[in-house]
């Protein structure tokens, strides 16, 4: 019996031993890591700049804003509106200023009738000087009068007029022409000004350009002019050809972040601005992410940038006739020529 419960025992501990290592592996097992959903865009060359950008409405987007604190009384446009620069967007509450300049206008007519009493009582005295019915002073004082009430037409003049201005910076209007991209205010709201919450946000759409961040570890590589082609994220055989815009001399803090896990958020990078056509056919949306790959000058200190070589080739991954790339210039070459992908 001693012997059986003796077994009993040294089995059990064998199988608690078993189940805590068993315990122990699950817990310390790292997880392979998952693959993302498309495969990232490959560098190219060794003479290629990547670098992350973001999509913007050409010559950036623009917030409108209001000049005052009041309700939002009309919103004209909606998103996808095409504006003209000077047209209507949206309406502020005018109906105080309105009830004011009533009253600015009655007074004027108040201060235009005493100019006119005014000039008659000066020209009659003065047509009564010659004849010396009326003495010098008394006629001064005519005189003085009239210009008094000159002066204060003037200036009920101008108070309507300021207050026909405030009325007018009610009606908030477009800068630029372009698409409204955003309306995030509406009728009955109260719109103040300086708030982080864009009310309307408008920019020209036809061609949009790209803000890249280049590292400002490498940033001294980058050469103006420089050619380049971007890849929207997700989207990793159509590339697109870029048009050099400037690069902005200014080492700036990074604040567009792409998710990756690795990515550094306490570092500075240059800004370097391109450009390219919206393709209707394959659109681009404006805050959409790119990665750019820019073409490098000669690692010979020589500044030649390598040279574009001519061929008719396929413009997109997809198709069959898609060639060997050896540079970026053959990129730029190859997705030159119309593809229906």
């Amino acid at each position: 019996m001693s012997i059986l419960l003796r077994k009993s025992s040294l089995l059990a501990a064998v199988v608690g031993i078993v189940a805590v290592i068993l315990m122990v592996h699950r817990t310390t097992a790292v997880e392979p890591m998952p693959q993302p959903p498309v495969a990232p865009v490959q560098k190219l060359t060794e003479h290629v700049i990547a670098a992350a950008g973001m999509v913007e409405a050409l010559r950036e987007n623009t917030s409108i804003g209001v000049p005052v604190s009041s309700l939002v009384k009309t919103v004209f446009v909606e998103v996808w509106d095409r504006v003209e620069a000077g047209a209507p967007l949206l309406q502020l509450d005018d109906r105080e200023l309105q009830a004011q300049l009533k009253t600015q206008r009655a007074e004027l007519h108040v201060r235009e009738a005493e100019l006119a009493k005014a000039r008659r009582q000066y020209e009659v005295k003065e047509s009564l000087r010659p004849s010396n019915v009326v003495s010098r002073d008394e006629a001064d004082t005519r005189r003085e009068e009239f210009a008094i009430a000159q002066a204060r037409v003037e200036s009920a003049c101008a108070t309507v007029e300021q207050t026909e201005s405030l009325i007018s910076r009610l009606t908030v209007r477009a800068p630029i022409a372009g698409t409204v991209l955003q309306v995030n205010t509406r009728a009955g709201e109260y719109a103040m000004p300086g708030v982080s919450t864009t009310l309307i946000l408008l920019g020209s759409i036809d061609e949009l350009q790209v803000r890249a961040d280049v590292d400002e570890q490498i940033a001294p590589r980058v050469k103006p002019s420089s050619n380049a082609v971007g890849y929207l994220k997700g989207d990793t055989q159509r590339p697109i050809p870029m048009e050099f815009v400037r690069i902005e001399p200014y080492i700036t803090p990074k604040r567009n972040l792409t998710g990756l896990s690795t990515e550094r958020v306490d570092t500075s990078v240059l800004q370097v601005i391109y450009k390219f056509p919206n393709n209707s056919a394959r659109p681009v949306y404006v805050g959409q992410q790119m990665d750019l790959f820019i073409e490098e000058s000669a690692s010979d200190g020589s500044g030649v940038s390598y040279p574009l070589r001519q061929s008719n080739v396929a413009s997109c991954r997809l198709c069959p006739s898609w060639p060997e790339l050896q540079s970026l210039a053959d990129l730029l070459n190859a997705v030159r020529v119309p593809c229906d992908h």
